[in-house]
Order: C-alpha cells, then structure tokens, then sequence
C-alpha cells in the first residue's frame, strides 16, 4: 500500500503486535537460560526475525509457530561458534545488544547488517565494551559494522554513558553477565528498563537505582513464561489516529505502559488528548493497559530533557501531530534522532514541508507551526518504518493522495499496519 486518502471517523477496536524491544530480548534471554523458554505475543518483525536467526545460527532451538516461540535455552556459555557471518538485517537492537553478548563468548564472530545498519554507528557499544577487555573492532575501521569480535576475558566497570541508550545500557549489561567482576552503568537520564527487568526475572543478579543499573555475574539464568505487551511504538501511530480524525473513538488492547517508554501519553495529554486506562493489570514487571482514546483537539508542547529517552522512537508522529495541533511545538535534546534508520529531524521535516507544514529542523530536533491544512503528495519513506507509518496517519487528514514510496518497510515492526488501520475506518 502506498497511495493513501484522507479518511472519515475511525471506530472499533484493535491489538496490536508485541512490543519489539521486549520480542527481541525474551529470545536472546531465553538462549543464555537454561530450560525452555516460551514466548506469547512475539512480534513476527523482520528485526525481531533477525534476531532469532542470529541465534538459531549459534546452535540454539527455537521453534517459532503462530501460537509461541519455544526456546530450547542452553546456558550463558551454551552458545556454539557461528558457521559464518551473523546478519542484523536492520535491527540495530540486534546488532548493539548481541555485540555485548558475543564479547564474553569463546569463539570468533563476525557481525553486520543491511546497507542502513552499516552506517549507523557502533563505536558507542565498541568504546566501552572494549574497556571491558573485549576484543570488538569495526572491520572499515569507521566504527560502523561490520564488526570483528574474538575471544577475551572481561572485566567489571563503572560505566558513565554520555547519552541515555537501552541499546548501549543492555550491550555492556549483557556483557557484565561474563565479566569477573560488577559492571554499572550510569546514564544522563534514566532510558528504558526492560534489559534491567527481564534479566531480573530470568534470575541475574540486577539492581537499579536512580539512573544507574548493576549487574552481579556468575548466576545461571533459568528459563521463564513471558507475554509480550503490545508495543507502545505501534500504539502511537493509532493513538494519534484516533486523536486526529473527527468523530474517532477507539480501544487499543494490552499496550504496554512502562513509564520508561510510556512518554508518548505524558506528552499527548499535555497537546490536550482525551485518552484513558482502561484493564490495568502487570505481565512479569511490565505494567499493561487497554487504551480508550478519542478525537481531540490538540494544542501545541514543548518536547525536551528526560522525556526524550521515553519516547524517541515516537518523535515523528508527536511531529504529524504538532502539524495539526494548534501553535508551535517545539522539540529538542533529540540529536539521536540522526543516527536511526533515516536522519528523522532531515527526514520528518521535509516531508510534512511536503505537504504544506511549517516544519523547521534544528541541530537538535524541529520547530512545527501547527494549524495549517495539509494538502496530499509524494513521499519518501527512506525505507524507515516509523517514517511510513507516520506519514500514512499524516494523509488521514490531507486533503488529497499521499503516495508513500517503499510503504512495505512498515513489514520491519509491524506487518500488518496498513490491514489494521483500514479495519478502523468507518464503513
């Protein structure tokens, strides 16, 4: 699907697929476990994908049926050397958490990913993974993939991350697992805490205070039951749906809520959303709630500080909504937003500039004039899901065709996006 028109009132409700940062750390977990692990809820992503690949690659049984993932978990030194080269496809999860992982092993690997991945940059895991005594460097040397890791022994640090990153936070985590002594890291502001939870409820010894989080090694983890929630990042794009399109009301079933991640809804509510709880309930430390929203009419924020890191992956649709919002929305300390699958402050500007806004970029996020009708055209989606996907919610409300070019890169995090958003509109 890539032309898409504005539409009338959206009704009903909807599930969406598991949350991806939780999918892609249930499998790595469940390898290093011992035991069977099963997954419920497991986001069938190509990211998600890859990381099963990777896995399967290094000698461990899963078995992926529509109903579960089963895991046939193997121990933290379980893992067998790789016959060749372990491909992230475009997960940067995959690559910077299994980097960690891969440090403490006793064979030789080596690790890359698709054209995207292999510009986006890793000397942020390499740095202090290597400070640990790993042995990982960039092949290019431009500390991007591919990435060369060999044997070593590793050692415990006190580890003061310059951003706030759950990919860099869960890499030297994970490394921590097999070093000889406690590894902590200590970020700017707390990012997301599912590493911190899960490793916890696996068995490992983990402890959070504040910004910082500590590892113990030596403890075997053991296999568990887990339920993936629904993906807030997922949830945004119907959230901003329901708010934007007159007349729309709509339930989004068994979203995830982390406070960590959650900074979508503080945000929302601040434009002036009508959204609401609904069937709060907690699965394994992940706190989950149905999601009523209805149309509302938004007015402008300011998006900055220790929000950012609760919410990064959801700027472009916060962006499609400011368009549409009442006054100037200002977002900033969001630099990281250059280093994902596209250049999204490049990448949101110049489309919603596209079609009609007044979108500004800056060094470290965008200014967006809201209030203007939109009108349709063409779009690049620079084969970057969270861009698709926001732009098709933008077009809801253009007057006019929007054509999105590469639409199907949504199939990175959520498959059946398109289906899901043409079964709320209005017969």
């Amino acid at each position: 699907m890539d032309e898409i028109q504005k539409t009338g009132p959206l009704q009903g409700e909807i599930t969406i697929p598991g949350d991806k940062s939780i999918s892609h750390r249930a499998v790595m977990f469940g390898s290093l476990a011992r035991g069977k692990t099963r997954i419920r809820g497991f986001l069938q992503g190509a990211d998600c994908l890859s990381t099963i690949s990777c896995f399967e690659k290094m000698g461990i049984e899963i078995s992926n049926t529509p109903d579960e993932i089963v895991i046939n978990g193997q121990g933290l030194h379980g893992l067998k050397s790789p016959p060749d080269t372990l491909y992230t496809g475009n997960s940067g999860t995959t690559t910077r958490l299994i980097s960690g992982i891969l440090s403490g092993q006793n064979f030789s690997t080596r690790l890359t990913g698709d054209e995207s991945i292999c510009k986006r940059p890793m000397d942020r895991v390499i740095e202090p993974l290597s400070q640990m005594g790993a042995s990982i460097r960039s092949e290019g040397g431009n500390g991007c993939t591919p990435l060369l890791i060999s044997p070593s022994a590793l050692h415990g640090i006190d580890y003061a991350s310059p951003v706030a990153s759950a990919q860099i936070k869960s890499a030297i985590l994970l490394a921590g697992l097999y070093a000889d002594g406690q590894t902590s890291v200590t970020e700017p502001v707390l990012s997301r805490n599912h590493t911190e939870l899960m490793l916890r409820s696996f068995g490992a010894r983990v402890d959070s205070h504040a910004n910082t989080a500590v590892v113990i090694p030596g403890d075997e983890l053991h296999a568990q039951d887990i339920t993936v929630p629904g993906d807030i990042s997922s949830a945004a794009y119907f959230i901003a749906a329901a708010l934007l399109v007159p007349g729309s009301e709509i339930i989004i079933k068994n979203v995830g809520i982390n406070e960590t991640r959650a900074g979508i809804l503080e945000v929302v509510r601040a434009m002036g959303a009508d959204i609401q709880y609904l069937n709060r309930s907690d699965n394994a430390g992940e706190p989950v709630a149905d999601l009523l929203v209805r149309h509302s009419s938004l007015h402008a924020a300011v998006v900055e500080g220790s929000l950012i890191p609760t919410l990064i992956d959801e700027i472009p649709i916060i962006a499609v909504m400011a368009a549409f919002a009442d006054g100037e929305t200002v977002i900033r300390d969001a630099a990281e937003l250059k280093v994902k699958e596209s250049d999204r402050i490049f990448t949101v500007t110049e489309n919603l500039r596209l079609l009609g806004a007044d979108a500004v970029p800056t060094g470290d996020g965008m200014i967006i004039r809201g209030g203007r009708p939109l009108h349709g055209g063409s779009l690049d989606s620079y084969k970057d899901h969270r861009i698709a996907m926001s732009f098709a919610v933008a077009a809801l409300m253009c007057e006019g065709t929007v054509s999105i070019k590469d639409a199907d890169c949504v199939n990175i995090s959520y498959p059946t996006f398109y289906e899901d958003l043409n079964k709320l509109r209005k017969k």
